[in-house]
């Protein structure tokens, strides 16, 4: 059986660069047994994050409720509906952090980057973001840059961390 994509109304925030990236994402997932989780996890390491307009675009070319879609973007918190920066800042929300001062973190990087959790700097550069546990406990406070972990973090030492990915 042959499957051929569905043509939605052009939608103005998938840009057609991105359409193409989905439209060949979608072609080779489709018939992948989990297609949708196959075709969200290569969009957003394609793309780098899976907006509202581009859920809605793959949903109706899957032919399953864009509430699926949501669903699976909304459960794990690896996929983001927002463009991040080159680098993303994590802080980790632990229960080790917490008791060990990430909250002081929380301000002084927010006071470098100058935004909030959850924010990207205006050139693009770093995102800035809170986790969950990531498993480094003994080292706590935890910030990861890009996966890197560093531990037992002060906040003087937040300037020289993000200073290596200027």
């Amino acid at each position: 059986m042959t499957s051929r994509l569905v043509t939605p109304p052009p939608d103005p925030l998938v840009v057609p660069e991105q359409r193409v990236i989905i439209d060949g994402i979608i072609q080779r997932g489709r018939d992948i047994p989990g297609a949708a989780m196959v075709v969200l996890n290569d969009l957003q390491s394609e793309i780098g994050y899976v907006s509202g307009p581009m859920q809605a675009y793959v949903a109706t070319q899957l032919r399953i409720p864009r509430s699926q879609i949501y669903g699976v973007i909304s459960f794990y918190s690896f996929f983001t509906t927002r463009p991040r920066g080159r680098h993303t800042v994590k802080l980790c929300l632990g229960t080790a952090c917490y008791v060990r001062g990430v909250t002081w973190l929380i301000e002084e990087v927010q006071q470098l980057l100058r935004v909030r959790v959850g924010e990207t700097t205006s050139d693009w550069r770093i995102t800035l973001e809170a986790c969950r546990c990531v498993g480094a406990c003994s080292q706590a406070p935890i910030v990861t840059v890009d996966g890197e972990i560093y531990g037992r973090v002060r906040p003087e030492q937040l300037a020289g961390i993000l200073k290596r990915y200027a």
